[in-house]
């Protein structure tokens, strides 16, 4: 990655955009009461004031000092503080500000597309999660949905406690996982919900970034769509959908129009509108949930999700901190005879992004619906999802990955699939018959395979229809039929032992979007 074009993203110009000049010391509104901050690192606060005010920033027992610059911008950098509260932050210029309530603890923000968006309010035993959501100590932020051509300088957020109230409009996943960091840890949880259903990847990636890193064809596919729209455009759209609306929504189902110039798509379209002017709040990490919109472009996910990983943390500046992700649930019909398919291609990429430091996945390909893109249970990919915090960042003796393919070795017409980590070992989840494996000799034509637990992390693979088999397939699949588990209930990681063509190889530009 190139760095000069990183660093033009974390400077002063774009990150805050604080232009006002002769004004009163006012704070980003990421800095709010209730809010919670990250614990045991050094935490960035910033706002404006006039050119060349002198601000004071104290908290805890410690007070930092600045001078607004020439363009009446300012920042402070608080130094560690232990888990606690509450506090009171205090901004003192030629006006003074405090923050009441604040608290210390562990900062996650909750990104992706509509299965980290999709609220508790609307997910499995909504009404028992709702009337026991009272923690006083788990704060939560909701980031509104807006796309921006133009980087952001604040956000219209607030810090709100977790109440029954508060938490039913709230991520269901990010929820979730909180609340079991908050019961488990005993510390304040901060969840910063910023995600957008139905948001392609590349609109939380930087245009700059993706043009460096060789996504050109991609930037100017949307490049020319742009140019083609107008606000005529636009409004014949809506009164296409009213028109729709006002004849009873006859044939297929249609979507509310947005304006494509600054919706969800739109390469650095969110980026600009929703997390630009977050970028550098102390977080913990970033828990995700998203891939469904580019699942026709699954090879080029292989670059892009781990280019924004790498694109977070640089301008973040706190490290390599946590990534996790929820892999896509299984969806759209079961195949009769083994077919792979676009969704199977794009869970390949999330799993191949494992190679990059500090990350984990939870596999959700057991709680899908074929007929609904939202499963309704949330609580198990939280479950999954939060093994890998409390496994990886807070010293929990527990396991957190799900089993992966690791090796294949061909004895006769039988492939012996061994795995890496296995925790209890092998077994098959309500029947005896192992399902969703398929094997192909070098034809490669796939058939539906028959398995055997041989070892605590080995299965034997084999077809009475492939003699002498080169590839095997395990919940390759748009919406795999599987049930092999670790005996700690985490699924195995689907995969394939192939690298043939797939579906989605070489499509690298987005559908038109009007």
């Amino acid at each position: 990655m190139k760095s000069v074009a990183l660093k033009g993203f974390v400077c002063w110009l774009t990150i805050f955009g604080l232009f006002q000049l002769n004004a009163q010391v006012t704070l980003s509104n990421m800095f709010s009461e209730h809010m919670v901050l990250q614990q045991k690192q050094i935490n960035p606060v910033w706002g404006k004031a006039s050119n060349g005010e002198k601000i004071s920033v104290s908290i805890a027992n410690q007070t930092h000092q600045t001078i607004a610059d020439k363009n009446g911008r300012w920042m402070v950098k608080l130094s560690p503080i232990d888990a606690g509260g509450p506090f009171v932050l205090t901004v003192q210029g030629s006006n003074k500000i405090e923050i009441q309530d604040v608290l210390v603890g562990e900062v996650w923000m909750c990104s992706g597309q509509s299965n980290m968006q999709w609220a508790i309010g609307n997910s499995n035993h909504a009404d028992v999660e709702i009337a026991s959501a009272n923690y006083p100590n788990i704060r939560l932020m909701n980031v509104p949905k807006v796309g921006s051509e133009k980087a952001t300088d604040n956000l219209d957020v607030s810090w709100n406690l977790c109440t029954p109230e508060t938490v039913k409009n709230f991520s269901a996943i990010g929820y979730l996982f909180g609340k079991r960091l908050n019961n488990t840890l005993g510390v304040p949880i901060g969840l910063i919900n910023n995600a957008w259903g139905g948001s392609a990847i590349e609109a939380w990636i930087p245009r700059q970034v993706l043009e460096e890193e060789g996504h050109d064809e991609l930037v100017k596919s949307w490049d020319d769509q742009i140019a083609g729209y107008s606000d005529a455009v636009f409004e014949k759209k809506k009164e296409t959908y009213k028109d729709w609306l006002a004849k009873g929504k006859p044939g297929k189902k249609k979507w509310p129009p947005e304006d494509i110039r600054i919706g969800r798509k739109r390469p650095g379209s969110i980026y600009k509108g929703m997390v630009n002017a977050s970028v550098g709040y102390g977080i913990k990490g970033i828990i995700w949930c998203q891939g469904e919109t580019n699942a026709g472009r699954a090879y080029q996910y292989r670059e892009l999700f781990p280019l924004l990983i790498k694109t977070y943390r640089n301008l973040w500046g706190q490290g390599d901190f946590p990534f996790y992700w929820v892999q896509m649930a299984d969806f759209l019909e079961e195949s009769k005879v083994p077919t792979g398919g676009s969704w199977a291609e794009l869970r390949e990429a999330q799993t191949m992004t494992l190679s990059l430091p500090n990350t984990g996945e939870a596999i959700v390909t057991d709680v899908g619906e074929a007929k609904d893109i939202h499963p309704r249970d949330k609580q198990t990919p939280a479950n999954r999802l939060v093994r890998h915090a409390l496994a990886k960042d807070y010293g929990y003796a527990m396991a957190s990955d799900s089993p992966r393919f690791s090796s294949m070795e061909i004895k006769g017409n039988k492939a012996i699939i061994s795995f890496s980590h296995i925790d209890k070992g092998l077994s098959a989840f309500d029947f005896e018959e192992i399902k969703g494996f398929a094997i192909s000799g070098s034809d490669k034509k796939f058939v539906w395979a028959k398995a055997k637990i041989i070892g605590k992390n080995k299965v034997e693979v084999y077809s009475d229809n492939v003699e002498n088999p080169v590839a095997v397939r395990y919940g390759f699949e748009n919406n795999p039929k599987v049930n092999l588990y670790d005996r700690n209930g985490l699924p195995v990681t689907n995969f394939r032992t192939d690298s043939w063509q797939g579906v989605t190889e070489g499509k690298v530009v987005a559908p038109k979007s009007y």
